[in-house]
């Protein structure tokens, strides 16, 4: 049996008759014929007839019910580019576009989180400390901790609760580029200009092994193994200007296997949920390597500069592993964490029909969208920047993809197809870097010019300009409740920034 709603009774939004033969055919009709369709092309249900004053909520339960959701799922709605908001009705988009009411209109679907983030507003905390830049800074994916790695060679671990430092972790002789916290939130590695691994125990602030050695140049990305692999992940993979890849035993303190093939230096390293490990450099090309056969698994090229930054639809979900926005799982058993971790992983799987896309950033202005699993052709090139793209990021529902870029904008495409959604622009200087919040509605910039920027992806708009920082802001994330943006750069100093 076919859902049905009840029509709202609205007037006509100027009280007079329509007077071109478009309107006049959308007003004689009082039901329109939809076809529901996923943004991976899939048609859901069969052609509906609803009334033509159908709002955002009507669509909501309507697309519940045809979908047999055991719990309501929020959506978001969108005809022919233009989103139909709480505030509007099918019919409204429909007049807008003058579209023709005997056709069949096709509404495009994506799900959205069942909880909301404020947008920051304010910084509560300014935490000096670090004697250079700060180059890096992540949360842990239990939100407890916050790791910062800096040009005066430490490492500094914050509790972001109380805004308070916990402990420097010393040990590296020169610049800390890269830290990566552990899935599980129990270890953090740190890696940088001395060519050398420390893996880390945040609460004691002691070395877990001794310094991992093999690199012959900077080491410039780490990333830990999912914890879908391991509840206690304990392998590590680097990524250096020697243009090699090691996989490290994180316990023992010594490489495992290394992965040779780039012909320069590497720039970005991600770990993928299928077994594969993703690399790109300054050989223009972007790898695929198997982790389990220890060797090149899909070589993908067609950018014709460096490669600067990857990105996963799936990224978010293992970087949280079996964490969610409550940061909830911490004391659960390795089974249920394991359990928990894949289940995060399926879910964003289940929205992309299974597929693990990758995305890729480059000094040709351009973005490549890859299907690595199934191919070394990118399946769209995505164009607009004007200058280098320096670093891009999946918002954490998989559906979005965020690129900053030193043209200073920012650009919005779609997950799955690539297509160009939206452009963001107040930046007056290089835009270094970009954090979604949980809930893939908001994004944070970071910029040359010193400030942090808050964009609604919703509203299409800034929301807020946070000024504060003496210099250049390098680095950003947002904490996976939600509740707090961190930033650091040249001033030294990292700040938090809350509702």
């Amino acid at each position: 049996m076919k859902p049905t709603i009840k029509p709202v009774k609205r007037k006509h939004p100027t009280g007079d008759k329509p007077d071109s033969d478009d309107e006049q055919e959308i007003e004689t009709h009082t039901a329109l014929q939809i076809q529901f369709k996923s943004e991976q092309g899939e048609t859901k249900g069969s052609v509906i007839e609803i009334p033509k004053e159908c709002t955002q909520k009507q669509l909501e339960t309507l697309l519940n019910s045809i979908l047999e959701n055991d719990e309501r799922t929020p959506y978001s709605f969108y005809f022919n580019d233009d989103e139909i908001a709480d505030e509007t009705t099918l019919n409204s988009v429909v007049r807008k576009q003058k579209q023709s009411v005997e056709e069949i209109l096709t509404i495009l679907y994506r799900p959205q989180a069942v909880f909301r983030v404020n947008a920051v507003a304010r910084c509560t905390a300014s935490l000096p400390g670090h004697e250079e830049a700060v180059l890096s800074v992540q949360f842990s994916a239990d939100g407890r901790n916050l790791a910062s790695g800096s040009g005066d060679t430490t490492v500094r671990i914050w509790d972001p609760t109380t805004e308070t430092p916990k402990s420097t972790l010393r040990g590296h002789r020169d610049w800390v580029l890269a830290v990566a916290w552990s899935s599980c939130g129990t270890k953090i590695a740190s890696a940088g200009m001395d060519k050398e691994i420390r893996i880390w125990d945040p609460e004691t602030a002691r070395p877990l092994c001794k310094a991992m050695k093999g690199h012959t140049k900077a080491i410039v990305a780490l990333c830990w193994e999912p914890m879908l692999y391991n509840p206690r992940p304990i392998r590590l993979a680097s990524a250096s200007q020697d243009w090699t890849i090691r996989i490290w035993d994180s316990i023992r303190g010594s490489c495992l296997f290394t992965l040779s093939g780039h012909t320069k230096p590497i720039r970005a390293l991600k770990w993928g949920g299928n077994g594969l490990l993703y690399s790109g450099g300054e050989d223009r090309s972007v790898r695929a390597w198997s982790i389990e056969d220890k060797k090149l698994f899909r070589l993908m090229e067609g950018h014709a500069h460096w490669v600067n930054s990857l990105s996963s639809n799936t990224e978010y979900a293992l970087r949280q592993g079996c964490y969610d926005y409550t940061g909830n799982g911490r004391d659960a058993s390795e089974g249920e964490k394991k359990t928990k971790a894949l289940a995060n992983y399926n879910k964003i799987l289940t929205q992309s029909n299974g597929v693990e896309y990758l995305v890729s950033g480059s000094d040709d202005f351009t973005l490549f969208l890859w299907k690595p699993q199934e191919s070394g052709k990118p399946i769209a090139r995505l164009t607009g920047h004007q200058q280098p793209v320096n670093f891009i990021q999946y918002s954490p529902d998989g559906n979005l993809i965020a690129s900053a870029s030193f043209d200073k904008s920012i650009r919005i495409w779609g997950g799955f197809t690539g297509k160009f959604i939206m452009v963001f622009r107040a930046h007056v200087q290089s835009v270094y870097q970009v954090a979604w919040s949980a809930d893939s509605r908001l994004l944070v910039s970071s910029s040359k010019d010193s400030t942090i920027k808050l964009w609604d992806l919703k509203k299409k708009t800034m929301l807020e300009d946070l000024p504060g920082h003496a210099d250049e802001v390098f680095a950003v994330d947002w904490s996976p409740d939600g509740d707090r943006v961190c930033s650091g750069g040249k001033d030294r100093v990292l700040k938090i920034w809350r509702a």
